[in-house]
């Protein structure tokens, strides 16, 4: 599967991070994605619950078939609140039925297993989306935030082509074995919050306040013990970024795609300047010595207090 370099995470699009758009501004702004050449858009079933992929599948119809839509299953509801984890074969059938019905597409190119379920073998998720892929509802089938283990399981029963978990100068846990797995295996990997959720960007001061509808209001590392101290290096960064002509989100994102020719990371704005600033990564390129400082300062300054609470931490690398 070939996508853009820079692909975009909509989640935003739907909430998460402050108030949602107008449904007609949500449209201007992914078909302009399209006509700068974004060909990769990521939703999930989660996402509102169910009215972020309203919103992709309403603004990308008119172009379906130019792009390349991700969206993810694997939780289940009670009406539209979330009920636990669930990827049993009658819930992915749900939900895909679901998800193909608010994109209003016929099929899904790729589709994710969006936490890994305990109480279901990852052999029968990989069969049950095998089904799909057969039927012609799915194209590749994708994982989140799974250990080695599990995308090694999965894998011997259905091919995986892509991995989708945190990482950035943020966050670079995933480099000890998932990324030389994915490299053995060849799978792509497609990291969310590649920009550490707005950190990196350089735009969120130490004295930020963050709305109870904004999650970073819940994650630890944004929290006021630890933020301050974790804007050393996010100030360090942007000297870099500085001192190359460029600015910090690129330089971020620009760091990601260096790492691996199969990534492809999907930062996710609502605003047509950060788009076009994102897409602009794809253009820089570093030397040995560039990346060399870039490196030296992550290792130099470590980041402090976990990526999730205590709760979704539980979730992630089963």
């Amino acid at each position: 599967m070939e996508v853009s370099a820079i692909g975009l995470g909509c989640m935003g699009l739907s909430g998460s991070y402050g108030p949602i758009l107008e449904r007609s501004e949500s449209n201007r702004f992914l078909r302009d994605a399209v006509e700068r050449g974004v060909t990769f858009f990521d939703s999930a079933e989660i996402y509102g619950p169910f009215l972020n992929e309203e919103i992709v599948g309403e603004g990308l119809k008119p172009v379906r078939e130019k792009v390349v839509v991700a969206t993810k299953f694997g939780f289940g509801y009670d009406g539209n609140k979330v009920s636990g984890i669930d990827s049993s074969k009658k819930n992915i059938r749900r939900a895909i039925e679901g998800s193909l019905k608010r994109l209003q597409t016929d099929y899904i190119d790729l589709y994710y297993q969006h936490r890994v379920d305990r109480n279901t073998p990852i052999e029968e998720v990989a069969e049950t989306v095998a089904e799909l892929v057969a039927e012609g509802k799915v194209k590749y089938f994708g994982l989140s935030e799974a250990s080695v283990s599990t995308i090694r399981r999965a894998h011997a029963v259905f091919p995986v082509t892509a991995l989708q978990s945190e990482y950035s100068l943020w966050f670079r846990d995933y480099e000890k074995d998932v990324l030389p797995t994915l490299e053995e295996l060849g799978i792509g990997f497609v990291p969310f919050s590649p920009l550490g959720k707005g950190a990196l960007t350089n735009t969120v001061s130490k004295d930020a306040e963050f709305p109870a509808n904004d999650i970073r209001s819940t994650i630890p590392r944004f929290q006021k013990e630890y933020f301050e101290e974790n804007l050393r290096l996010v100030e360090e960064l942007s000297q870099i970024a500085s001192g190359l002509g460029i600015t910090a989100p690129q330089l971020a994102l620009a760091w990601v795609l260096n790492q691996k020719p199969w990534i492809a990371p999907i930062p996710g704005t609502r605003k047509t300047e950060r788009l076009i600033e994102n897409i602009g990564a794809a253009l820089v390129s570093f030397s040995p010595d560039d990346l060399a400082r870039i490196n030296k300062a992550t290792e130099a300054l470590s980041i402090v207090g976990n990526r999730y609470g205590d709760a979704q931490l539980a979730q992630v690398n089963l």
